[in-house]
């Protein structure tokens, strides 16, 4: 995967009906799977990292670069805007030396601005409330999924239908992410993120079918 994932699991979310597994077994040296309240510090990392989560801050995938280089540019004035040290002259610069300056590559805010890591919620939609409030996730970018719809078959009664199952959610993400940042022809890359549940759905259609509840 070109990003590596943190799941951070619901304690009471079980096992057998969690798809965050699925995840882990297709990509097990990408994925990563915490159980709350145990989860990594962000902070220092917060212009990197990104979490997936619809609200009323979110933002589409295809935004993603422009709001992680304005947060990269706001640490840096975090950091270096506040000094109260007397503004000193600056050396004069020949129009040579300063032409060279100009033309090597600068470590500045915007080349520092690259999403590296993605950061899911693995919890029914009503337990969520807990996780997306703790510290350790303030201040991070949030990215909605606006156009997708679930096919999940334990869909939550009150949800929209844009609210994904965890594995959808991975895998919507990173069709639209390959397209809209990596600017890159979609051919398949990420399929088999859904071979658990593509089986799993075949599964449970033909037993309903069968039971005639379909």
């Amino acid at each position: 995967l070109p990003l590596k994932i943190d799941i951070i699991k619901h304690p009471n979310e079980t096992d057998g009906k969690s798809t965050a597994v699925h995840a882990k077994l297709l990509a097990p040296d990408d994925v990563t799977i915490y159980k709350y309240p145990c989860i990594p510090e962000y902070k220092e990392k917060r212009h990197e990292v990104a979490l997936i989560f619809p609200g009323p801050n979110s933002v589409s995938v295809k935004d993603i670069t422009f709001h992680l280089q304005n947060k990269s540019k706001k640490g840096v004035r975090d950091t270096d805007g506040c000094s109260k040290e007397p503004f000193l002259k600056k050396a004069r610069i020949e129009p040579k030396e300063e032409k060279d300056l100009n033309e090597r590559p600068s470590n500045n805010a915007n080349e520092s601005a690259k999403l590296k890591k993605i950061i899911f919620i693995d919890s029914t939609w009503n337990q969520t409330n807990k996780i997306i409030t703790d510290e350790r996730l303030q201040g991070l970018l949030q990215i909605e999924l606006k156009t997708r719809k679930t096919c999940f078959w334990r869909h939550q009664k009150g949800k929209p239908d844009t609210y994904l199952s965890t594995i959808e959610a991975i895998y919507y993400f990173f069709v639209d992410y390959h397209q809209e940042v990596l600017k890159e022809n979609y051919q398949g890359q990420y399929d088999n993120l859904l071979f658990f549940f593509s089986f799993m759905y075949t599964l449970i259609k033909n037993a309903k079918c069968a039971t005639g509840k379909e």
